[in-house]
This record gives structure tokens, C-alpha cells and sequence, in this order.
């Protein structure tokens, strides 16, 4: 869109749609600014049709092209982009929009019901027609409320006065546990009592039939006329039905709850209640319990229309995929759609699962670039950049996984506070890995010049230390390194007051569990300085807006100091079980 320099219509409508062009640029995620431009879009020149010109018409493809890219689950306008075609160039452009909003949203009821509809009302081969309706049977015939698509369904047929195929087709929905189940069942009953009984029943089942009715005859001496027999099979047949009707009606009861809970089916970028989440775990929970693979894969693709936002039903449809043998490629196909349609980079948990399950199935290379993906987006991910690092290490060994941390730290696009992290990880690497606390030790002190105000660096040199074996005879040498520490952190960090206080209560710590008969002595002194009045403390004083050493505090400004001070998770420590109680709109982070 932005090579055009001629967008179609009037100065005054290019003006306005190259501006909101350039905001829906800036701001991609913003729905609202997408609405306007297609709205534009479709108003030019007085509203589109077959003679608007060149320009406006591949305007408003263009639009409609990049906006369903982005947002491929509103089917409302993918109905608008077809009618649109239709107007413009005829049947043959709108199917092929049909066709790519099916592909894009496979299980929506309504888009199919729209698509089959179009095709009745354009195509007179019928074959052809019930090849679609067969096509979208395989996709929404299921749903809980597919009653609209089985209802045009039977009105084509209708229309072609087959009723052979109406009485096909009734057979197979009374099978299926939906809203309006009841009344399929009803019209099937009362064409049973007059279709030729081969379309009611298969051979073999007839077969059966007529002997049960001659076997129940005989013990009498009794000879019915042939229909006498009829009749009988067809109250077996009737009965049959009542049974499956029964069936039908007990596996609907058993949804009932889950589906009246359902206030939103499809999908919108606006966040769902914390209520409607949790009705579609249970719903999920009941339906893998049940074990009918063909339904937890309709409720699962359901549910991922509605909550395709939420990385918690990706992440929970990929791990039970993954547990039924042989699905290996409808897991890939799960992550490929959650990574590049829906869950966007910024959360990159469900991308680095993804790169695990292409390591797992020795697909490496592709690993490595679903890595390389998510830093190209986020230079600073700090778990992206771990995560690469250790397979690395797996796959290659431990100086390949230094490269990349070292790679990342020479890099100009890194937060020098992100590489903080990554020297305590290449540091980690040399004591866990290596086996090497000398090295490990060089590391962090050959860094504290650069990295002094991380507040992660500290910490994990700290943790460090304190991990490091001991005895009586070393135990001294041990907290002088200790104490070395807290003095450079005391003297040389500008961390704020309150972490700095935070980071030697560790030395406090040591110095009761582990220090020696003079131990107390240091334990007060630092205890005073931490915690005792300004008068006798640079850290209260500090704390309560003064100057530590002479030197007024402050001196990181806010964001720097924030980053300074960030703790840094893993996707795994940030997991929480969601809230049963948990009211009110559920964030997608």
C-alpha cells in the first residue's frame, strides 16, 4: 500500500486514506484504525462498483488483503469482501474469497452457511454444490449450533426434490449432539413412515429386520402378508430411531451447561471475562474426559476461534495433541498457526515451546531460526537469548553456546542491562557446565566495571559465591569474597537505597549462619548502616531523599533505574494455574 501514490477517488479521500494508512503502520494491533481505513476503503468514489477505477478497486483489495491477513478469523468481513468481488468482477472472484475465508477460518457456521448459499444461487451443477456442503459438513457439522448450515443443507436438497438425500442427511444429524436436535428427529420420524425402507436403513440392516420379524411370527404358525412385514420392520425401524434419539438427547444434556455458558463465539480483539475462560477449560476438561478424538478436536478449534488470543488454550491444545500417537504434524501445525497468526511476539513462550518441539523432532535448524525469529523482534529477550544459548549447548557443546552470548553482547541492538544477564549466564555456563569456578569467578569480576548498576548481576555473583563448597579451613577465604562484594556494591553501584539494602541483608544472612566468633561484630555494624536512623545511616538517609557517600542519589533516571533494577523470569516461574474466582476482563499477557 504505501508504493501507491494514487490510492482512487478525490484528493480529499487520498489525503485520508494515506493518514490512516500511516496509523493502522504505526500501530498494527489497533483494530479500530483498521475499521476506519476499510471503511474508507469502501467508500471511495461513492462507494465501489464494476466501473469504479483500477486504482480504487486494488485500494480496497489491498486493504481487505492485509487487514484479514492480520485479523483472519472475522468472518463478517469476509462475507463483505465476497459481496464486494461479486459486485465488482462476478461469482468466480467471490468464491475465490469464500474459499480463502474458509481456508482462514475452517469451523465457522456462519461463513460456510454463507459460502454454500452463494454457491446454490450461482452454480447449477449440483454435484458440485454437494461437494461444498460436504466439504463444510466435514468442518462446522459438528457444532453444538450448526442448525443454520444443516437447514440450507436441506433446503437445496429440497430445491432438487431429492428426498433420498433429505433423509440421508436427517439420519446423520440426529446423531449429533446440538441445539436443535429435536426437530431433525421429529421430521425424520414422520418421512419414515412413508420413504422406501432401503433409504431409512442399509441392506444388511433390513435384512436383519425382516428376519427378527419372521423369527417372532413362526413360534405362532403365522405367515404375514408382505405388508404386514413392513409394518413391523418399520416400527423397528422407528424404535431404532427413538433410541438414537434418546442418545442424541442425553449426549446434548450433557453440553447444555458448557454451551449456555458461552456468551461470545467467535472471535473479537476485545478481552473475554475471566468467567468465559473458565467455562472453556471445564467444557474442554469434559469433552477430553468423554474421549472422542473428533469432537476434543472440534471443541479445541472452537474454543481457538473465541480465545485466540490467549496463549493458554495454544499451549493447552499443542500438549494434548502431542500426547496421541502419530499427530506429530498437526502439533507443528498448531505452533506454526499460534506463532504467526494470533499470540503476538511480545509473549514469546508459545514460539520457544514451538522451537523445542522442532529441537525434539531433530528439526535444529529450524529451532535455531525460531530463535533468531523472535530476537529479530525483540533484541532484548532475555529468555529468547538463553533459551538459543542452552541449545546450543545441547546441540554443539558449551563454546557454541558462548558464542552466542557473546555475539548478543557485542551487539548494539542489546540493553547493556540485558547483557548484564547474559555475562552471569556465560558465567553459569563456566561453573555448571565447565566445572569451573575460577573461570565463572574471572567472568563476574572482569564485568562489575561494566554492569555495576544491574541490580541481576549482583545478585546472581552473589548466589554464586554462596554456592561455591566450603570447610572450616576456607570458610574464612569465602567471606572475604563475600564481603568484597558488598563493599563494591555499597561503593560503586547506583542501584537505589532499597535494593542495595535488599542485596547485603544476603551478607547478613551468611554472617548468622555461617561466620565466625568475631561474625557479630561486622553483623552489627552493617546492620546499622542498613537499617538504623539517618543520623547514623547513608542508606536510610539515602532512602529518605539524601545523599549516600556525599553523592546525591538519583543519578540513574527512572527507566534506567527500572531496568536496572528488573527481575528477570523464565516463562515457567511466571506460570500460574488461572483463578477459579477471578472476575471482571481477563488480560491476554
Amino acid at each position: 500500500m504505501g508504493d501507491f501514490s494514487n490510492y482512487g477517488g478525490s484528493d480529499e479521500e487520498n489525503a485520508e486514506i494515506k493518514r490512516l494508512n500511516a496509523e493502522v503502520d504505526a500501530d498494527t494491533d489497533n483494530f479500530e484504525n483498521w475499521e476506519k481505513l476499510v471503511r474508507a476503503c469502501e467508500g471511495l468514489e461513492g462507494g465501489l462498483n464494476r466501473n469504479s477505477s483500477p486504482q480504487a478497486l486494488a485500494t480496497l483489495r489491498a486493504t481487505y488483503d492485509r487487514f484479514l491477513l492480520k485479523f483472519p478469523l472475522l468472518f463478517g468481513y469476509w462475507k463483505k469482501y465476497a459481496d464486494l468481488e461479486f459486485n465488482i468482477s462476478g461469482p468466480e472472484s467471490a468464491e475465490m474469497v469464500y474459499e480463502r475465508g474458509c481456508a482462514s477460518i475452517t469451523n465457522s457456521v456462519d461463513l460456510w452457511t454463507e459460502y454454500c448459499s452463494f454457491k446454490m444461487e450461482t452454480t447449477h451443477t449440483p454435484h458440485l454444490v454437494r461437494e461444498l456442503f460436504e466439504r463444510g459438513a466435514t468442518h462446522v457439522g459438528l457444532d453444538f449450533l450448526a442448525h443454520p448450515f444443516w437447514d440450507k443443507y436441506l433446503e437445496y436438497e429440497e430445491r432438487q426434490e431429492a428426498q433420498d438425500k433429505i433423509v440421508a442427511i436427517l439420519n446423520r444429524v440426529i446423531r449429533i449432539p446440538m441445539h436443535q436436535y429435536a426437530r431433525y428427529f421429529e421430521r425424520l420420524r414422520t418421512l419414515a413412515q412413508t420413504r422406501p425402507l432401503l433409504e431409512l436403513v442399509s441392506a444388511d440392516a433390513l435384512a436383519r429386520y425382516r428376519a427378527e420379524v419372521e423369527a417372532e411370527s413362526a413360534p405362532y404358525g403365522i405367515q404375514k402378508s408382505e405388508p404386514e412385514i413392513e409394518r413391523d420392520i418399520r416400527a423397528k425401524i422407528d424404535a431404532q430411531l427413538y433410541t438414537v434419539f434418546q442418545q442424541t438427547q442425553a449426549e446434548t444434556t450433557k453440553r447444555w451447561t458448557f454451551e449456555s455458558e458461552i456468551k461470545r463465539p467467535y472471535f473479537h480483539v476485545t478481552e473475554l471475562e475471566h468467567a468465559q475462560l473458565a467455562n472453556w477449560r471445564k467444557y474442554l476438561d469434559f469433552e477430553e474426559s468423554e474421549g472422542n478424538f473428533s469432537r476434543i478436536v472440534f471443541l479445541y478449534e472452537r474454543c481457538l476461534v473465541t480465545c485466540a488470543l490467549y496463549d493458554e488454550f495454544w499451549f493447552r491444545y499443542a500438549r494434548w495433541m502431542s500426547a496421541q500417537e502419530g499427530k506429530e504434524e498437526e502439533v507443528r501445525n498448531i505452533y506454526l498457526r499460534a506463532t504467526t497468526l494470533y499470540v503476538p511476539v511480545s509473549r514469546p513462550g508459545i514460539r520457544l515451546q514451538y522451537a523445542y518441539f522442532e529441537e525434539m523432532s531433530e528439526r535444529v535448524d529450524v529451532a535455531r531460526d525460531i530463535h533468531a525469529a523472535i530476537l529479530n523482534k525483540l533484541p532484548d529477550c532475555v529468555e529468547a537469548i538463553v533459551s538459543w544459548a542452552n541449545l546450543q549447548r545441547r546441540q554443539s557443546g558449551l563454546d557454541a553456546a558462548i558464542e552466542v552470548y557473546k555475539a548478543q553482547i557485542d551487539s548494539p541492538t542489546v540493553d547493556i542491562f540485558t547483557k548484564a544477564v547474559l555475562v552471569t549466564e556465560w558465567a553459569y555456563l563456566l561453573w555448571k557446565v565447565k566445572g569451573s569456578s575460577e573461570e565463572a569467578r574471572t567472568c563476574f569480576s572482569k564485568n562489575v566495571q561494566w554492569y555495576s548498576d544491574s541490580r541481576h548481576f549482583w545478585q546472581k555473583w552473589l548466589e554464586f559465591e554462596l554456592g561455591q563448597p566450603t570447610n572450616a579451613e576456607l570458610e574464612e577465604q569465602h567471606g572475604e569474597r563475600i564481603k568484597d562484594i558488598i563493599q563494591t556494591i555499597r561503593s560503586k553501584s547506583r542501584l537505589s537505597p532499597a535494593v542495595k539494602q535488599e542485596l547485603c541483608q544476603v551478607y547478613l544472612n551468611y554472617l548468622q549462619d555461617r561466620g565466625g566468633k568475631k561474625a557479630m561484630k561486622e553483623f552489627l555494624a552493617l546492620d546499622r548502616e542498613l537499617y538504623g536512623p539517618q543520623s547514623i545511616s547513608v542508606i536510610t538517609k539515602a532512602k529518605l531523599g539524601g545523599k549516600e557517600n556525599g553523592v546525591a542519589m538519583g543519578e540513574l533516571d527512572e527507566p534506567t533505574r527500572q531496568k536496572a533494577e528488573t527481575r528477570f523470569y523464565s516463562f515457567y516461574q511466571l506460570h500460574m494455574d488461572p483463578d477459579p474466582n477471578a472476575q471482571g476482563p481477563a488480560s491476554f499477557n
